[in-house]
């Protein structure tokens, strides 16, 4: 309840990608990647869960194709078991696409993702995980600060040169 009341004054969150979901306690969400997180939510590569998925209700869930979601199979990103030419997905694989959704919505590339499945599956612990992310994320918010600022100096640049066009369309109007 106590996560409600900080974003009570918005009753909206985007999750995911493009799902918009009814707020709910999102302490999940704040901590996609600790040992809890992930335990809880079946991402042991040796717990493959009760509850399975097909892959056209993961699409419908997520509100992408099918064929993303056998892209991320072929790139040994999910790992369905089959029942003849249909894929069962685990609630590990659920927990999988959530995480390489939200990934990717972070700007983390599929090898970054990878990366990071494969260092949870083999470190039983989070501290490698941890410093590993914490790497990735230092990364990116140092790229994404270098973006923001030549977007800022383009926009100036923007600015000046309709300035500049503004100023000689008056010039050529005043001189007609």
């Amino acid at each position: 309840m106590a996560c409600i009341a900080q974003i009570r004054s918005f009753p909206y969150y985007i999750d995911v990608y493009v799902n918009v979901n009814q707020v709910r306690c999102m302490s999940n969400l704040l901590h996609p990647l600790s040992d809890s997180f992930l335990r809880d939510h079946a991402l042991d590569p040796h717990d493959k869960g009760k509850h399975t998925y097909s892959i056209s209700e993961l699409a419908r869930e997520f509100d992408i194709t099918t064929r993303a979601i056998r892209f991320y199979e072929s790139e040994n990103l999910l790992n369905p078991e089959r029942e003849g030419r249909n894929r069962r997905y685990s609630q590990r694989d659920h927990t999988r696409l959530k995480l390489i959704l939200r990934g990717k919505r972070l700007g983390f590339s599929l090898v970054e993702i990878r990366e990071m499945f494969e260092l949870y599956d083999s470190e039983p612990g989070e501290l490698a995980q941890l410093q590993h992310v914490l790497e990735k994320v230092d990364e990116r918010r140092q790229l994404l600060r270098q973006q923001l600022e030549d977007i800022q100096l383009t926009l100036h640049e923007i600015g000046e040169f309709e300035k500049q066009c503004r100023s000689r369309l008056e010039q050529m109007r005043s001189k007609h």
